[in-house]
């Protein structure tokens, strides 16, 4: 019996136990490669179904909304854009999001034009669904997130590994399949001819700045995101107040917000100045376009907290639009102080 001898186990984790475990093996780079690409295969297949409005006169859904922008953009001068005019009917899917949009489509018009011209001719290509032009305003999109949307996300991840070393692979494989595989931005944006991937891209690119304590490199990309939808104006509490407590903890704290401020105009001026600039009286037709309140302070398709409590309060019966408006600003400003204190809270 004393010669006996202790005998050694090992368990080895068998690739058929572990449906990660040909990625988690392969390294960051493939399994990024791997999900991204079938990604990009469920953003085609969605692309192959019918989209809303379509054959559906007299305004044709969101696709002929885009379409109609790029129409505007490259047969209008700048200063025409956002103004109603004979030729630019602002009833009819005037344009409603910030400059970095109207630019967006600019160039996604020059594409659609060297390729089907009739597809974007002022007044005549109302209501075009050829083929080739829907096929063409899909690869607008599905580019957008190509070259914004994904290498975003790569940065992000890269951000997030750096900051937790020591998490398993499996977890960022799971996290890189949540956010390339999200059904509502896949849906919308490749349903239903939506561009939500830039603006989601740059702050998304903003946020990884931050993990990488880039603040001037994440307050220039945030910046970029506002000025593409006004939706990431909902993210605007958080990176304000993040970085400016960044700041606040510097040696010098009025010169690291100064900064900040020069970088926000920089690329305010880069985004919208030239449109701005025409004439001072646009800056006003812009922000009255990005903010229509004469349409009331909410639609009845928009998922937000009015409208879904509008099903109990009639709050368009029961207030006009700018008492409305100020209702909508003070609860707004006592739910960021409200998760300021939570915030603060937590972390004492």
């Amino acid at each position: 019996m004393g010669n006996n001898k202790e005998r050694k186990v090992i368990i080895v984790d068998r690739s058929d136990d572990n449906p990660w475990w040909w990625l988690l093996n392969k390294g960051f780079g493939p399994s990024f490669l791997c999900i991204s690409l079938f990604a990009l295969l469920i953003r085609i297949v969605v692309s192959l179904h019918p989209y809303s409005g379509a054959g559906n006169p007299p305004k044709f859904g969101d696709f002929e909304a885009q379409r109609h922008w790029m129409e505007i953009t490259i047969n209008l001068p700048v200063k025409e854009w956002y103004r109603n005019s004979t030729a630019n009917d602002l009833s009819y899917w005037g344009l409603d999001y910030p400059p970095l949009t109207a630019y967006q489509s600019y160039v996604h018009g020059i594409l659609l034009k060297s390729f089907l011209p009739e597809s974007v001719s002022l007044f005549a290509s109302r209501g075009h669904e050829s083929y080739l032009g829907k096929l063409l305003m899909r690869w607008t999109v599905l580019s957008s997130d190509i070259l914004v949307f994904l290498p975003a996300v790569f940065y992000f991840i890269l951000a997030y590994r750096a900051n937790r070393p020591h998490r398993h692979p499996s977890d960022v494989a799971w996290l890189i399949a949540m956010i390339l595989l999200n059904p509502c931005l896949i849906i919308i944006d490749h349903g239903h001819f939506q561009f939500n991937c830039i603006s989601l891209g740059l702050t998304i690119g903003a946020v990884a700045a931050i993990l990488s304590s880039r603040e001037l490199v994440a307050c220039a990309l945030f910046t970029l995101a506002l000025s593409h939808k006004q939706m990431s104006a909902y993210f605007a509490p958080a990176f304000f107040s993040h970085l400016l407590g960044r700041c606040l903890r510097r040696r010098n704290p009025i010169l690291e917000v100064s900064k900040l401020a020069v970088v926000v105009m920089e690329h305010l001026l880069l985004s919208g100045g030239h449109i701005c600039t025409q004439k001072i009286i646009l800056l006003g037709v812009v922000l009255a376009r990005l903010a229509p309140f004469e349409r009331g302070i909410y639609e009845d398709y928009v998922a937000n907290f009015w409208c879904t409590t509008s099903v109990l309060i009639k709050w368009k019966k029961l207030f006009n639009t700018p008492s409305l408006k100020l209702i909508s600003l003070v609860a707004t400003g006592l739910l960021v102080c409200l998760q300021c204190s939570a915030d603060k809270g937590s972390k004492q």
